[in-house]
């Protein structure tokens, strides 16, 4: 089929609807402009969004996200980045996608001219949050700095796409995005060798999702920690060889048990609590690696003498960068493991204050909350 003979299959409407941003926990529904693809761009006709645990910040405190060089509230602004959809319009300059290709997205498309960028690292971009008018420094992140995703369109990089295949369900493919910030933080603490073993504090969506990815990169013994015991029993389901209740069993003498009294070659913390980062560097190797994949909502005290006797290495990341959305969906699309797992909950567009409320008060256990588009 032609280009153009596709093209007729979308017929695209001039205004949407859209969930912006009033004050802090305001949300309300109302009607945007489609916004126009630019050079390098495509539109986005969103099928489905998760919502993330960021997204609950940012909608009642404000950062990350930053809109306009400031917080977000009050600016008719869309919140929502763990998204997929469907292709329905080509910017300038774009013939790595289709009209008609199923899509999953990154977040962030950096200014591509900044050192970090220059690296790879756009989750780190220098000109963050400089993309308003009058300060357009190029970078985008949907979701945190420009429109997301609770809305029936949206226009991102092609660098922040990944092709869908037609056997993953809507659902499977928000949680790409999931399962590749996982892997940017098991990337980061060195690829996994096959048979070295990991720890991953706190079975949350990231977590859950780095116990998947660890073991499907060969990790030999992954082991969980956390408080829910079905929580840790899908840790079990995704690959987990052990899981610990930390309020059943010290978690720190647990892991040396199970190391042979060494402890973990790597740790992937994504609780965030208060004693989380200490129990990380106790439950490690000499010489071993931990990365930092979840924001603490206060200070955190750190034994820096411990790291440093030990020569413990120490990693933060943020997001899912140097393209490991990319190697996460491959993992998924080959059936690597079923991400489908924790996926609980589902709502309509109209639904999204319930969908947010289930996912923060984490009803009937939610864990990953979907919204349809349709």
């Amino acid at each position: 089929m032609t280009g153009n003979a596709k093209s007729n299959q979308f017929k695209i409407p001039e205004i949407m609807k859209a969930w912006v941003l009033g004050g802090p926990d305001e949300l309300s529904i109302v009607d945007k402009p489609v916004p126009e693809p630019g050079m390098a761009e495509v539109l986005v006709r969103i099928d489905a969004i998760a919502v993330c645990g960021t997204d609950l910040e940012i909608i009642s405190h404000g950062p990350p996200a930053m809109i306009e060089g400031g917080l977000p509230f009050n600016k008719n602004w869309t919140p929502g980045h763990e998204y997929m959809g469907t292709v329905v319009k080509l910017g300038q300059g774009v013939d790595e996608f289709d009209l008609g290709d199923r899509v999953t997205v990154e977040i962030h498309a950096g200014c591509g001219q900044c050192k970090r960028c220059r690296q790879g690292m756009y989750t780190s971009c220098h000109n963050y949050g400089k993309n308003y008018e009058g300060n357009d420094k190029g970078h985008r992140a949907n979701g945190f700095t420009t429109d997301g995703g609770f809305a029936e369109y949206a226009v991102n990089n092609i660098n922040t796409l990944i092709h869908v295949p037609d056997t993953m369900s809507d659902e499977e493919a928000t949680l790409v995005v999931t399962a590749g910030t996982a892997m940017y933080g098991l990337t980061e603490l060195g690829g996994l060798v096959a048979g070295e073993s990991v720890v991953i504090t706190g079975p949350g969506p990231i977590g859950l999702m780095g116990v998947a990815v660890a073991k499907a990169m060969g990790a030999q013994p992954v082991i969980l920690t956390g408080t829910r015991d079905n929580r840790l029993k899908m840790g079990t389901e995704l690959g987990a060889d052990h899981v610990i209740n930390i309020h059943n069993e010290n978690p720190v003498e647990k892991v040396k048990e199970l190391t042979g009294g060494i402890g973990a070659d790597y740790v992937l913390e994504c609780s965030g609590a208060a004693q989380s980062v200490n129990e990380a560097l106790y439950m490690c190797n000499r010489g071993g690696r931990i990365c930092l994949a979840a924001f603490p909502d206060k200070e955190v005290p750190i034994d820096v003498k411990y790291i440093v006797t030990n020569n413990i290495y120490l990693y933060g990341i943020r997001g899912e960068g140097k393209s490991a959305t990319h190697r996460a969906g491959a993992y998924m699309e080959q059936g690597a493991f079923d991400a489908t797992k924790i996926h609980t909950h589902t709502f309509q567009l109209k639904e999204v204050p319930t969908a947010i409320k289930y996912a923060r008060e984490r009803i009937e256990d939610a864990i990953k909350v979907v919204v349809k588009m349709r």
